[in-house]
């Protein structure tokens, strides 16, 4: 079988595609056939050995992916071989055949797609445990959602409307906030064009939002926190941008309000029972139409290269897949 390898840490241009023996599900483990696999900014990060979580080389980055078990190991219940299913990896799923812990597998819904299914755990599993466990979101508060145009923040603006919030969101050119309105933003930021604090005094009539959901961090981070309403969460999610800010804590004393961190990988290993009930909440949304994810593109696994550079661009909006014929 084929897999993207990184057998040194570098840019995107050093992966290599190599033929490897398939692999063999021990206890406890499954072989993943995988029909796709989708591209988030911690494999961006992985590569580099700039992500919290190093594997030790050589490794297949990729951690979302979607296919059908080809093999269960001994001990594994639930999942037999021919079942549809998605996965969260952390690491190796650009590759044609995936062996990990059946522990990390879930049912893929019956009208749910393997695009859909590989674009669907990590990006609205970290979304939601952001925003209804982390932020406690309500409805009738205001949201703001920093990189909106992206999967994630997408996901924001869906589940968001979904909580019943009025949702703000803030992208880098108009296109990308067009597709925030199509998915339901209630009012549109272009932080390369406008100043973004005085846009939310406008939008909030000076109250502010009482949710900031931040996946880019940079230079954006303190002029949104510096606009949070009395009481608000500030959640950090990721550093897009490439910059880790610095806010002055004074900010958080003068607003009462909370920075709060969402390591959503660590929740799911710690909080198993509380990560499910994230999933049957989701699945139960995508079911009602209330989320889906939007797909920027499709390229085979072979151009892994080129999906990275599209990504390093900023001109995605929403997710990129690579998929094995």
């Amino acid at each position: 079988m084929k897999a993207v390898l990184c057998k040194q840490f570098g840019p995107p241009d050093s992966l290599l595609v190599e033929d490897l023996p398939s692999p063999r599900a021990g206890p406890g483990e499954a072989v993943i056939s995988v029909k796709a696999a989708s591209l988030n900014f911690p494999d961006v990060l992985i590569i580099q050995n700039k992500y919290q979580f190093k594997p030790p080389l050589p490794f297949s980055p990729g951690s979302e992916l979607a296919g059908v078990v080809k093999e269960a190991g001994p001990g594994v219940e639930g999942f037999r071989p021919g079942d549809r299913v998605m996965a969260f990896t952390t690491y190796g799923a650009f590759a044609e055949e995936v062996k990990t812990e059946a522990s990390r597998l879930i049912p893929l819904p019956e009208k749910m797609d393997f695009v859909t299914g590989a674009a669907f755990v990590l990006t609205y599993g970290t979304t939601d445990h952001a925003l209804r466990d982390r932020g406690a979101l309500a409805a009738g508060e205001t949201l703001l959602v920093l990189g909106a145009a992206g999967g994630v923040g997408l996901a924001a603006i869906e589940i968001g409307k979904a909580l019943g919030a009025r949702v703000i969101a803030a992208a880098s050119s108009e296109d990308k906030l067009a597709v925030c309105r199509q998915h339901g933003a209630d009012g549109t930021i272009n932080y390369a064009a406008e100043d973004l604090r005085e846009r939310l005094k406008a939008l909030t009539e000076g109250r502010g939002p009482n949710v900031i959901y931040d996946p880019v961090g940079g230079s954006y981070s303190e002029p949104a926190f510096r606009s949070i309403a009395w009481r608000g969460r500030h959640l950090v999610v990721g550093f897009a941008a490439g910059e880790i800010p610095r806010l002055p804590l004074n900010l958080a004393l003068l607003k009462g309000a909370s920075v709060v961190g969402v390591f959503w990988g660590d929740f799911v290993r710690r909080e198993p029972k509380a990560f499910a009930a994230s999933l049957a909440e989701l699945a139960g949304w995508y079911a009602r139409g209330l989320v889906k994810p939007v797909i920027d593109a499709r390229l085979p696994m072979s151009a892994l290269p080129e999906a990275y550079a599209r990504m390093g661009s900023r001109l995605v909006r929403g997710k990129l897949l690579l998929v094995n014929a």
